[in-house]
């Protein structure tokens, strides 16, 4: 009888092991916050056919979640961020090799039916509206989140179109304006009527059916062909170190994505980002999510590039 139940044990201790193995570490991604919509989906849809793999997300402002890395020595083993261009001045080469262009989106101005003059503002009167004493307005820290800095480019765009001096300023007031760390955390602000409006991106403002001002493309930061209009505007915001800086040109918005030279699960962090640009998998995902899926994604060098992942990108080496 005992021997009996110690080979129950044993069999019981095997399999736990046996699963054990066949079970991934989960796998670590840093990212921005407004892809926390469309990451959600594509790991779990990922997971319909790789069972096994577990995701660990952490969604930050771009810059925040760089600096996990840089200025933390965190461990992940993907980054994505908002903005394709702070992968390649604050983590390469040090930290990864590959910046790879996926995804593009714009700046709207998100509202609800209760906002103040939700029935009145348009793309002609926008400016004054968000100038009036009772209206209430939310953008991101630029320190933090290229949201937040990507809204003072816009303000900047327009003030030249529109000739008005410095817009940003008449726009956002001590008193009325709300800033927050990242775009995704205003949300919760205009469900609760706390603020009237807030500059967010287009997708996520389809994400949360909010209602929502689509600026002009010369001002939105949506078409790359306007990029010699867009860098006439510029912000400066706090670089690697509190003493850094980083100068920021206006640019039309570009995701970027990368696996991390010290990523402890290598091989499944490129199956994984395999999976996003795969147009007929990640890229139909990245769509439904309401941003503009890059196919083929554009990549800085190929140079050790796994070779599932060639097919999928075209090189530009100024990337």
């Amino acid at each position: 009888m005992k021997s009996g139940k110690i080979l129950l044990l044993l069999a019981t201790v095997f399999v736990f092991q046996a699963c054990q193995n066949n079970t991934s570490q989960p796998l670590v991604i840093f990212h921005a916050g407004s892809l926390s919509y469309p990451l959600k989906k594509l790991t779990e849809d990922y997971q319909q056919t790789h069972p096994e793999q577990q995701f660990q997300l952490e969604p930050a402002g771009s810059l925040n979640t760089i600096r996990k890395v840089t200025d933390l020595n965190r461990q992940a083993d993907i980054i994505a961020s908002a903005d394709y261009n702070l992968i390649s001045e604050m983590l390469i080469p040090k930290h990864t090799a590959f910046n790879i262009a996926f995804a593009a989106n714009s700046i709207v101005l998100a509202y609800t039916d209760h906002s103040a003059y939700a029935d009145e503002i348009s793309s002609e009167n926008w400016i004054e509206i968000l100038q009036k004493e009772e209206v209430k307005i939310g953008a991101s820290d630029p320190n933090v989140d290229p949201c937040g800095y990507r809204t003072l480019l816009t303000l900047q765009l327009a003030g030249k179109l529109y000739k008005i001096s410095n817009p940003a300023k008449l726009i956002l007031e001590d008193g009325r304006f709300y800033k927050r760390p990242k775009e995704t955390d205003l949300i919760a602000l205009l469900e609760t009527q706390t603020i009237d409006y807030f500059f967010i991106y287009e997708s996520v403002a389809n994400q949360h059916h909010f209602k929502y001002l689509r600026f002009q493309d010369s001002i939105n930061l949506s078409q790359p062909m306007l990029n010699n209009w867009y860098r006439e505007a510029s912000v400066k915001v706090r670089g690697n170190n509190p003493e850094d800086s980083l100068l920021i040109h206006g640019e039309a918005i570009i995701y970027g994505i990368t696996v991390l030279n010290n990523s402890q699960s290598m091989e499944d962090a490129w199956n994984f980002v395999e999976f996003l640009l795969d147009p007929n998998h990640g890229s139909k995902i990245i769509e439904a999510s309401g941003q503009r899926a890059l196919s083929p994604a554009i990549i800085n060098t190929d140079k050790h590039l796994p070779d599932k992942i060639k097919p999928l990108v075209t090189i530009i080496n100024n990337h």
